[in-house]
């Protein structure tokens, strides 16, 4: 009987475990975003400090390999040169351990901004300090940052960049742009969550 009784405690104790969603324990809306620095491809360190004359900082998680990633490489140069005039440059940073990623190594991450012509830096998450504080679990993987007070960055919006991965053109709900015109106009976005779709974040064993 206390074995039946035991069984049946460490069955509902793993079904519970299956279906309860893990919460991040990275970031949400409303936090303040602590500052980093992480190398550019450039071989410069850059700062999210180094942005407090911006409105803000669209931070997104990406890489070299992942089929998303690739997909939406052309929406995130064409999000950097649509707001950084308007005070909302792009910070890409690759969070992937190469060694569990091939083809997310620094010089690889090099090879990949020249062909596709990135205007924006891409760094990257030595030792996978960053992204854990983010809290972010794919690529592409974005946070809206605002600049508040005191140099704060507060982050205004988690997610998706817009609700169609393979084909921009069919994308009818752009998260990012609406995120970051709402917050031009001096107003809360109105989605502040989306679902990422992506590939997991790579690490090392």
């Amino acid at each position: 009987m206390k074995t039946f009784k035991s069984i049946l405690i460490l069955t509902v104790v793993l079904v519970a475990t299956a279906f309860t969603v893990k919460t991040s324990s990275g970031y949400e809306v409303g936090d303040v975003a602590g500052n980093f620095t992480l190398k550019n491809i450039d071989g410069n360190m850059v700062s999210l400090s180094d942005y407090n004359n911006e409105k803000g900082v669209i931070v997104v998680f990406t890489c070299n390999h992942c089929p998303y990633s690739k997909m939406y490489e052309d929406r995130i140069i064409a999000l950097d040169k649509k707001y950084k005039e308007k005070g909302y440059p792009v910070v890409a940073i690759n969070p992937n351990d190469p060694s569990a990623s091939p083809g997310d190594d620094f010089e690889s991450m090099k090879e990949r901004a020249k062909s596709k012509g990135f205007t924006f830096p891409y760094l990257f998450d030595d030792g996978q300090k960053v992204y854990p504080k983010f809290g972010a679990t794919r690529t592409p993987h974005v946070f809206v940052l605002k600049k508040a007070a005191n140099n704060k960055f507060v982050v205004s919006y988690i997610g998706a960049i817009d609700n169609n991965a393979r084909d921009a053109a069919s994308a009818n709900e752009l998260y990012v742009e609406e995120a970051v015109n709402s917050l031009l106009e001096g107003k809360q976005p109105e989605k502040t969550l989306t679902k990422t779709i992506g590939c997991s974040i790579k690490v090392a064993s």
